[in-house]
Parts: C-alpha cells; sequence; structure tokens
C-alpha cells in the first residue's frame, strides 16, 4: 500500500500540472483573439475616421497643414523662428476651423419642379423647401442643388425649430437633353475654407428637355390598302366605309348592286365605298457625327425627326423609330447594330429624342437604313433624316435599300440651304434650312 500512494500522488500532481496549464493557454488564447478584435476594431475605426477627415479637408486646408509643417520641422532644425511662427499660425487657423465641422443640420429637404418636361429654349420654375425638425435653432448655412453639370448655391438664413423656408427656383433649359436636378447637399464649412462637411439627400429629379417640333400635315403617301384603317378620299368598289350609291357601269361587281335605290330608279344602282388604308411608317436618323456639318444642324435634323414622327402617332400609323448605335471599335466592320426609339406616345417618343447625340463609333445613314429594311419587314413608307454631309450618291444607295413597293422621302438638313424640293430618280427630297420649313415642303412635296 505504501508504495502504491506515492504513484497515486505523482499521477494526481501530473494531471492537476496539465489542467492548469491548459486552462492558463485558453485564457491566453482568448485574450490574444479579444485583443486582435479590438485592435481590428480600432483600426477600421482610425481608418473610417481618417478617411472622413481626408474628405472634411479641402485643397486649401491641405495646403495649410503642408506649410504648417514644413514651417514647424524647418524652424526647428534651421532655428528659423519666423518658420516657427508660420507653422504655428497654420496650426491655430486649422484648429479655430474644425469648430465649424461639429454638429449636424437637423434640416428635411425637398425639391419642386413644376414640369418635368420642357422644349429646349424653355425655362422651369420649381422650389426647394428647407425644414428645421430639430428642437433648437439651426444657424445660416449653405445649400448645393446640382443642375446638370452646373451648380446652384442656395443660402439658407436663421431657422428657427420646425419652421419651413421655400427658395425659388429658375432653371433654364437652353438646349436638348436629359438634365439631372439634384440631390441637394447641405454644406457646412469654416470661413476660411479650409475644411468642408456635406450631407446629400436622396431627393433627385430628371428634367427631360424635349427638342422642337413643328405640326406638320398628314399625307396619303405609302399608305396601303387595310381593312383596319383609315377611310380616304380615293373611292373603290369594295371596303369598309361606305360613300355613295352610283349608276352601275360596266365591270363593276354584281355583289355590289344596290336593289333598292334599283328598283326606285328602274337602272342599276352599286354601291360605293371609301378606300381603308393604313400605314406603317419608319423613320430613319444617322447619328454618325461625320454627316453633320456642326452641333445645330444635327439638332435641326432631331427636330425633324421628332415632328414626323409625333405627327405620324397622332394619325394612328404604326412607326418605327430607327437610329444608329454605338459599335465597339474593336468589332467595327463586323456589327450591325441599330436602336429604337419607344413610339407608343408622343411624349415616349420625344423622352427618346432627349438622350440622342451624335456618335463616332456608328454605322454611316445608308448601312442603318440597309438594316431597318431587313428587319422592319412591310413598311409602306420610310422617311429618312440626314445631315448636308450625305452625297446624292449616298442618299440613293440608302433609298435603294428598300423594297421597291415603299415610298421613301429624304429630309435633308442644310442650314445653309434654300429650302427646296427635288426628285432625283422618283425619289423625294426635302432640304430644309430651319425647322419651320418642313411643313410648308411636305405639303408640296409629299401630299
Amino acid at each position: 500500500m505504501s508504495s502504491t500512494e506515492p504513484g497515486r500522488t505523482g499521477t494526481a500532481s501530473a494531471s492537476h500540472t496539465r489542467l492548469t496549464t491548459a486552462a492558463r493557454s485558453g485564457r491566453t488564447v482568448a485574450l490574444v483573439a479579444g485583443a486582435a478584435r479590438v485592435w481590428r476594431a480600432a483600426r477600421e475605426r482610425g481608418m473610417t475616421l481618417a478617411e472622413r477627415a481626408a474628405e472634411s479637408v479641402t485643397p486649401a486646408g491641405w495646403l495649410v497643414i503642408a506649410a504648417g509643417s514644413a514651417g514647424l520641422v524647418t524652424g526647428a532644425i534651421l532655428g528659423w523662428v519666423e518658420w516657427i511662427v508660420a507653422g504655428i499660425a497654420s496650426a491655430v487657423m486649422l484648429a479655430l476651423a474644425l469648430p465649424f465641422l461639429f454638429g449636424a443640420r437637423a434640416y428635411d429637404v425637398e425639391v419642386f419642379l413644376d414640369h418635368e418636361r420642357v422644349v429646349a429654349g424653355g425655362v422651369v420654375g420649381g422650389e426647394i423647401r428647407i425644414r428645421n425638425r430639430g428642437r433648437s435653432t439651426q444657424l445660416p448655412g449653405r445649400l448645393d442643388l446640382p443642375v446638370g453639370d452646373g451648380l446652384v448655391e442656395l443660402g439658407v438664413p436663421l431657422l428657427r425649430a420646425d419652421h419651413v423656408v421655400a427658395q425659388p427656383l429658375t432653371l433654364p433649359a437652353e438646349r436638348r437633353g436629359i438634365i439631372t436636378v439634384g440631390p441637394p447637399t447641405t454644406v457646412r464649412s469654416d470661413p476660411i475654407g479650409l475644411v468642408r462637411r456635406e450631407h446629400a439627400w436622396d431627393d433627385v429629379h430628371r428634367l427631360y428637355v424635349h427638342p422642337r417640333t413643328v405640326s406638320v400635315p398628314s399625307t396619303s403617301a405609302g399608305l396601303i390598302r387595310d381593312l383596319e384603317g383609315n377611310p380616304t378620299r380615293r373611292l373603290v368598289e369594295a371596303d369598309m366605309s361606305f360613300h355613295a350609291i352610283r349608276e352601275y357601269a360596266p365591270g363593276d361587281t354584281r355583289r355590289q348592286i344596290h336593289w333598292k335605290s334599283t328598283a326606285k330608279t328602274g337602272q342599276l344602282m352599286v354601291r360605293q365605298f371609301e378606300e381603308s388604308r393604313r400605314s406603317r411608317m419608319a423613320i430613319v436618323l444617322g447619328l454618325a457625327a461625320a454627316e453633320f456639318a456642326d452641333a445645330d444642324e444635327f439638332e435641326l435634323a432631331v427636330s425633324a425627326a421628332a415632328s414626323l414622327g409625333t405627327r405620324a402617332i397622332r394619325d394612328g400609323r404604326d412607326l418605327d423609330v430607327v437610329i444608329g448605335a454605338e459599335i465597339p471599335r474593336a468589332v467595327r466592320g463586323r456589327l450591325q447594330a441599330v436602336r429604337d426609339l419607344t413610339a407608343a406616345s408622343p411624349r415616349a417618343l420625344l423622352d427618346g429624342f432627349c438622350a440622342v447625340r451624335t456618335l463616332e463609333e456608328t454605322m454611316p445613314v445608308e448601312g442603318v437604313c440597309r438594316l431597318t429594311a431587313e428587319t422592319k419587314t412591310t413598311l409602306s413608307i420610310a422617311i429618312i433624316v440626314c445631315g448636308s454631309q450625305v452625297t446624292p450618291s449616298r442618299l440613293r444607295r440608302a433609298a435603294l435599300a428598300f423594297p421597291a413597293d415603299t415610298a421613301v422621302l429624304v429630309i435633308r438638313c442644310d442650314e445653309r440651304a434654300h429650302p427646296r424640293v427635288q426628285t432625283p430618280g422618283g425619289m423625294g427630297v426635302l432640304t430644309i434650312g430651319v425647322l419651320d420649313d418642313l411643313a410648308s415642303l411636305m405639303l408640296r412635296g409629299a401630299a
């Protein structure tokens, strides 16, 4: 028994030692893991604060920091008191600027526009409303409102709690396009402009600046027979729209004899109808920059295409508006692409024209016409809108891309030319110098 007891004691001591060592190792690992987590959190917090600080310092502020650091280091090394004083002054300026960043503007900001669509050259009114949703009075501040590529700066006066102030807005819409209005951004900055802090809201509006359009006359050019179409002035023997009763003529079908009138008059009388027609029209606009003399000529072409498109929609025609698409330089020559604008309503079509611009890498107008003819079947009329740099031979190739039973009309935009109507090879070519020429030339050349 005596020999056994020491062995048990030794075993128990070894077990106790192992347990104590394991417990200490576990606590050490936990401490190390906790310290690592604290370090990561502190590092992330420090990086976040550093990023915010870097965003808050303006270029002028960085210049002051650099000048102050250089002044203190150089003055201390060389013993130049003036440089040390300059460094201290820079540090004092920066320290005095920092309190202007403290606190937050308790604002609710809303932007209202009178209209979200306007014609190029017009003006859109609106207002921006600022409410102090805090419990304390807010000091005067500044509000920035991005408008397209520009910036509107608005001063915010002293606002009491729950007080609202409205600032009027006047936004000129000089040229066609889509203007992004917003988001409004409050700006906190020191008087010198060393530091700056911004807060943006999510209130963003899109202002559609439509191209100028004119009212063009409706025409029957290119219409095809269709029982579900609209009646015209042309009289036919059989259709859906009844017109009148006339005397029988040799060649008339007997199915159209009106027997009641025949009994009254004693001679054969037949029914006469107005021909019903329906048009499927395509308006083709090339976007190659080389086909237009300048930006104003391209705007004229866009306005002409938009005028014709809105007229066709109001006439109830089936319409396809096809424009060139951008083609990457690497696949140019191997890829053909066009783009369709939505023509469900005049507003949708004009919204689509707002984003149209000239392209350097795109198909020429004759290529756009060829692809349109291949993809749009049963076209009765095709209107090609192009610039002055497209030669007559290219126009002929563009017109020949369409089937023989498709009437082709060319609207050639040239601000330096006199308005005229030409019919080379049976193809109607209308040359316009200003948008108002389109209506009169359509009456002369396409009625």
